[in-house]
């Protein structure tokens, strides 16, 4: 995830210190859990990573199961479970889960579609205390509806939000953006400000799943440039009105190399305070500090890695598994440098994107290593210069006599 707001506020108040030199990121004890309890959703959404559908999945971990779980991550040091699906409010016990990870001390997130948070369950939802409500919105209304396949689902989270705000929960809109809803983007924005919302993701469309089926709609580069600027601006001028909210980013690790040259154009004088504080974020953490955990216990390497499994909890503690770099994607992984091949290999910026979100190459090529075809930043940006091409000389005529 990267923070924009982070990043930004720090254009507009510069450290009084001089940011100290890193060799990367901060590893943390253990990874942050994103953790997909249930894979029944009443959606059927577009770009769904986990192909979910509004029937029952067979063999999903029991609510024994998920506590002994929770003790093992506890131990091993996870900061932070995100709960997720499907629709995690489709699971019975979710809140017996949310109320125990709350009480042994988790920050927790619940990422919900929001067509299920209602006048029924906000009071059970608010006395849970979660950190974070994430709501999935795919654009305005029609554009919704299209997206998640379920007319009427736009007024539905809508309503869901609006709960959790006069909750006073923290909650946050998420956006994925494809070729078929950049034009509800800037919309998008003008509704969280209209709506009082805490928080706005935008999440670049990752290949897994039926978002890999549906790839040939990602966003093109210049128009993926075009929302990254806006955002930036959105960001700066709220910080600037003094109304700052937070914006974040994920999916597409050159998001930070972007903003680099971004603030090489509007604030040269914060170049390199900005890189350095790139380089401690240190781009994607799949892996690392990102983990996942799906609906029948397999653990992969961020949630976008379904089709790869690194081992079960019901066979192996998920604390063994994590540490296990006998897998060559797992040990690639956290490796640093990574060992990307193609434009990936000679970035300027590798030690801040970290090679980017390898399941994308994986799902294009077949090879986790090679570049990313995510990304959108020119060759020139990248440091990339090809040698000019010298015309061949004619060959020379024979001397004559």
């Amino acid at each position: 995830m990267f923070r924009v707001s982070q990043f930004i506020a720090e254009l507009l108040k510069p450290p009084a210190e001089p940011v100290p030199a890193t060799d990367g990121p901060r590893r943390l004890p253990g990874p942050v859990v994103i953790w997909n309890l249930i894979r029944r959703c009443n959606l059927a959404c577009k770009h769904c990573y986990t192909t979910s559908a509004d029937v029952d999945f067979p063999g999903e971990l029991s609510t024994a199961e998920v506590f002994a779980v929770m003790d093992d991550l506890k131990a091993f040091g996870v900061p932070v479970l995100i709960l997720s699906g499907g629709e995690p409010l489709l699971r019975r016990d979710i809140f017996d889960i949310s109320r125990r990870a709350k009480d042994m001390g988790f920050y927790v997130g619940l990422s919900s579609n929001g067509t299920l948070i209602d006048a029924g369950n906000i009071d059970a939802i608010a006395d849970i205390g979660y950190d974070y409500v994430g709501v999935s919105l795919d654009g305005m209304r029609e554009t919704h509806d299209r997206f998640r396949r379920g007319e009427g689902s736009f007024d539905a989270s809508l309503r869901g939000v609006r709960l959790c705000r006069e909750r006073g929960i923290k909650v946050g809109l998420r956006f994925t953006l494809t070729q078929d809803n950049i034009g509800d983007f800037e919309p998008m924005l003008g509704l969280m400000e209209a709506e009082g919302v805490d928080k706005f993701y935008l999440s670049h469309l990752n290949y897994g799943g039926r978002g890999n089926r549906n790839r040939k709609d990602d966003a093109v580069h210049a128009m993926t440039r075009r929302v990254m600027d806006t955002l930036f601006e959105t960001c700066l001028r709220r910080l600037r009105e003094g109304r700052p909210a937070e914006f974040v980013t994920g999916n597409n690790d050159a998001d930070g190399a972007y903003l680099l040259h971004w603030v090489r154009r509007h604030f040269p004088a914060h170049e390199a305070v900005i890189r350095a504080r790139l380089r401690q974020w240190g781009g994607n953490a799949s892996g690392i500090n990102i983990a996942n955990i799906d609906n029948l216990g397999n653990v992969h390497p961020d949630t976008f890695w379904w089709h790869y499994g690194l081992g079960n909890v019901r066979e192996r503690p998920f604390s063994d598994i994590w540490r296990d770099v006998s897998d060559p994607l797992m040990a690639g992984l956290k490796q640093r440098p990574r060992p990307v091949e193609g434009r990936c290999a000679a970035c300027v910026h590798l030690d801040l994107c970290n090679g980017n979100t390898r399941v994308r190459a994986h799902q294009v090529t077949g090879n986790p290593w090679a570049e990313d075809p995510g990304c959108y930043l020119s060759d020139e940006e990248i440091g990339l210069h090809p040698a000019p091409v010298t015309p061949a000389l004619p060959a020379a005529e024979p001397a004559t006599a």
